[in-house]
């Protein structure tokens, strides 16, 4: 019997030890992202030019094209005190340094549905306390865009018809799994819904 209990106790804290290393990871990761979007936001700050104040928004989003596992801005949530780094895809390795921008979807300007994914347990871990009328703000090198949150629901896991194409209205969804105090693999998505402001 003391053997059994033994066994437990070191199966229990091998587990919490794997638990912490990955969270201490994900969050070295997001921190390293955070600062990679910061410079690049502020060198394209620095760097334009009163030729390039010219060049209309709409120019700049065609010469926008990141590579899968670019930072590419930073998503901000006023309401949760939030600056999350925006990175392109939506696969474990982006997940893990941020918020995923599904490769897909549009960005701001594209008159199109714009995709952000998240982990409940990470990045979008208070993203149930939200309410309509709260707002997101994305910044990426082009410029600033606001959204505010108009509606949300909850969805099974395989669930695809919540992206879909909205042209000519931009939209912009955000997603995580759900329940947010689930143990393990949720069978849910929590989704909401914003409009540009």
């Amino acid at each position: 019997m003391r053997k059994t209990a033994f066994l437990f106790i070191v199966v229990g804290v091998v587990l919490l030890c794997i638990g912490g290393y990955q969270h201490f990871r994900n969050q070295l990761s997001e921190k390293q992202a955070m600062i990679e979007a910061n410079e690049m936001l502020a060198e394209s700050t620095q760097s334009v030019t009163t030729k390039e104040m010219a060049v209309s928004a709409e120019e700049a989003i065609e010469d926008f094209k990141p590579e899968t596992g670019e930072t590419v801005g930073i998503l901000e949530i006023p309401v949760l005190n939030a600056e999350l780094p925006i990175i392109e895809g939506t696969d474990p390795d982006e997940l893990e340094k941020g918020v995923g921008h599904y490769r897909n979807s549009a960005y701001p300007l594209q008159s199109d549905q714009i995709v952000l994914s998240g982990h409940r347990d990470t990045v979008f871990r208070n993203l149930g306390k939200l309410k309509i009328g709260d707002t997101f703000t994305m910044k990426l090198p082009y410029g600033e865009f606001e959204y505010q949150m108009v509606n949300s629901k909850i969805v099974a896991e395989d669930d695809t018809s919540i992206i879909k194409s909205t042209a000519p209205n931009e939209e912009l969804v955000i997603t995580t799994c759900y329940p947010f105090s689930y143990v393990g693999n949720a069978t849910k998505r929590y989704i909401i819904y914003a409009k540009p402001v």
